[in-house]
């Protein structure tokens, strides 16, 4: 993998991809993919640009992840229209992992990748990002899925082996605790919260049906995350590059998937494929 050496008035155009994280000591690494279409080029390091001024120049187009194809607007995380109705990576089972049919043998969309995706260890945990919520995620995803939804602190609920069981169980929660962020709070850094983590994580477990109980896990491990962030914005103004053409600003952070920028904040993730060029 190329790293960009971060010399003063550094340019590339390319392709974004949502940032690569990686935790090191608490604090999550970022690392922004850059690729011409479908091939890979380098990684910018954007830890190492917090503090400096950059410059985001939509290049008026998106191609997509898959194909490559060219479009001037993407679906889901940098899809055609076509691929978002077909492929397996946005399947329904993605946002309603109870959806999951494969363990029976079932595919809704496509029997190899489901198998590889969701025929495997699941795991329901609670997180702490404006607030606590629980989610569903292999368990090879951890800490990664917690790091890319903002959260700063998480604990397993559960360990299950295939993701339908895992959706069952965050259905039966959901009356009783969120499963979405308040993304807004979460980038102004605010916690509402006053229990603690392994508290709200007890009272779920009292609450999870009896046959899923056998699923519960014990552990007192809880993740900790503290982000690159120099400052937290006292409002959030959310730039897309479709709408703004030019995302410009001195980074303040970096959180979940947004560039945290003192003249607004931009999702990486939902702008996947984007064709772009980066001054920085």
């Amino acid at each position: 993998m190329r790293v960009l050496d971060l010399c003063p008035g550094m340019q590339i155009t390319g392709n974004i991809r949502m940032m690569d994280t990686e935790l090191l000591h608490s604090v999550p690494q970022y690392k922004l993919p850059i690729y011409d279409v479908l091939d890979f080029k380098e990684v910018v390091d954007m830890n190492a640009l917090l503090g400096q001024t950059i410059r985001i120049e939509f290049e008026g187009h998106f191609n997509s992840i898959i194909s490559g194809e060219k479009m001037t607007k993407c679906f889901g995380d940098g899809l055609t229209y076509r691929e978002f109705m077909e492929s397996p990576m946005a399947s329904p089972s993605i946002m309603r992992p109870e959806l999951s049919q494969i363990h029976e043998g079932i595919a809704l969309r496509d029997y190899e990748w489901e198998v590889k995706h969701h025929l495997q260890p699941h795991v329901v945990y609670i997180s702490l990002t404006s607030n606590y919520k629980v989610g569903v995620t292999r368990d090879t995803n951890m800490p990664y899925r917690w790091i890319d939804q903002g959260a700063t602190q998480a604990i397993v609920l559960a360990e299950v082996p295939y993701r339908q069981l895992a959706g069952l169980i965050e259905v039966n929660l959901k009356e009783h605790i969120s499963d979405k962020t308040a993304w807004q709070k979460m980038l102004k850094g605010v916690i509402d919260e006053t229990k603690t983590i392994t508290e709200v994580r007890d009272e779920m477990a009292a609450l999870v049906p009896k046959e899923f109980s056998h699923y519960l896990c014990k552990t007192t491990d809880i993740t900790e995350i503290n982000y690159p962030v120099l400052e937290f914005p006292d409002k959030v103004k959310s730039m897309k590059l479709e709408k703004e053409k030019v995302v410009e600003g001195k980074l303040m952070g970096i959180k979940g998937q947004y560039l945290i920028l003192d003249s607004g904040v931009t999702n990486i993730r939902s702008q996947t494929g984007a064709r772009v060029t980066i001054t920085y």
